[in-house]
């Protein structure tokens, strides 16, 4: 497969002249280390990763860096922490813009980290898994269940791999690297069951106590838990929108995954047949949807600004993108058919924010696209740049 030109590249180019460090963090295989070799080609490459390497930088970080003076890529900088005061140092001296590029796999430790040595000198970045744009036309003859089934990992299309073997080994792999970096959990056994009930509530609010009462451990335990899902870059948490206004509004987040095909993987589907008659079916279609938007934003360096709406009646919009005092909505539908019922809820949220809806859409599987009562109708694959226009 030819090498995909990623949307982040453009702000990549664009910090690597203004700040000393670049920091890029995103979950693991989501293809930094190709992105940083291919933007930064002259950097020499070091992984962290390579106990050697590790060892030496632990032991005497000054020695280490002293062979990166002209700047380097320091791959999964989590994995030694002490180098970041000790870079702190080099480029107070020589504050050369882009001279370092720290990525990592953990935002938790990362943040923690960055924030307390290198503040002020670093500029953060995220990268996730593809988004449906940059590999459009890799994805055009996948029906949308197979799309969903192989989700959005690069290495999924680069191998030609089975997504569910290769899932099955990105999960393994996760429980024993990074969760053991990240805390110590006593049983892996409800930990694992734990991130498979997360799968099968996709799309739903996300309820510490349920959790709590169907797995058998204390609330602060399933609230740690879902921390750990999303300093990893597994689970999404996406705020509801609400005001200070007299209807009352859900104030609970929505539990989405980053990548739909982990999801998929997590929920025990196995091939386009299985998906097309799952009962989430629904709900791993608003998940990718709502993801795509979300890659679209991190990847040009900005916030989410993503939202869902509820009331009290169920009125509720899928996704809420605030513009300062304005706004764009989506709501996200798996059905082929249009039917006018699916503008309810937007119509419910112009009735409570009047004259500050500037775009609504209808994302949906079907071709036809359009408008009906000023809202759009699109499909899943042409969404993020008409919803962003």
């Amino acid at each position: 497969m030819r090498l995909i030109k990623r949307q982040i590249e453009g702000i990549l180019n664009e910090l690597r002249k203004q700040f000393p460090v670049i920091t890029i963090t995103g979950p693991r295989q989501s293809g930094k280390t190709t992105l940083v070799k291919k933007v930064f080609p002259d950097k020499p490459y070091f992984n962290l990763e390579n106990p050697d390497l590790r060892e030496f930088a632990l032991a005497d970080p000054r020695a280490f860096l002293k062979q990166t003076s002209g700047g380097a890529i320091l791959d999964e900088i989590q994995r030694a922490p002490v180098l970041l005061s000790y870079l702190q140092e080099m480029v107070d001296q020589d504050p050369l813009p882009g001279k370092f590029i720290l990525t990592g796999s953990n935002q938790f430790l990362m943040m923690r980290d960055i924030t307390q040595t290198l503040a002020g000198r670093t500029v953060l970045l995220k990268l996730l898994p593809f988004s449906i744009g940059e590999i459009g036309s890799i994805i055009q003859n996948l029906s949308t269940d197979e799309l969903m089934l192989k989700g959005f990992y690069p290495g999924i299309y680069k191998n030609n791999l089975n997504p569910t073997i290769a899932y099955r080994s990105y999960f393994e792999t996760y429980i024993e690297r990074d969760l053991r970096q990240l805390l110590q959990v006593k049983d892996l056994y409800l930990f694992q069951k734990f991130v498979r009930l997360c799968a099968g509530r996709i799309g739903q609010i996300f309820n510490a106590s349920q959790l709590s009462n169907e797995i058998g451990v204390s609330v602060p335990t399933i609230k740690s838990w879902i921390s750990i899902l999303e300093a990893s870059y597994v689970a999404y948490l996406l705020p509801p929108y609400y005001e200070n206004i007299k209807k009352r509004l859900i104030k609970s987040p929505k539990l989405y995954f980053y990548d739909v095909g982990l999801a998929a993987y997590l929920l025990g589907i196995e091939n386009p047949q299985q998906m097309s008659r799952d009962p989430l079916r629904g709900a791993l279609f608003e998940n990718m949807v709502i993801m795509d938007l979300l890659k679209a934003r991190f990847h040009a360096g900005l916030d989410a600004n993503a939202f869902f709406y509820r009331d009290s009646h169920q009125n509720e919009v899928d996704l809420v993108f605030k513009e300062g005092y304005y706004f764009r909505l989506a709501e996200v539908k798996s059905a082929q058919t249009f039917t006018p019922a699916f503008i309810k809820g937007i119509g419910s949220f112009r009735k409570v924010f009047p004259d500050r809806v500037v775009k609504a859409c209808i994302v949906y599987d079907g071709e036809f696209e359009g408008e009906m009562n000023g809202v759009l109708i699109l499909n899943f694959r042409n969404f993020v740049d008409a919803f962003l226009a």
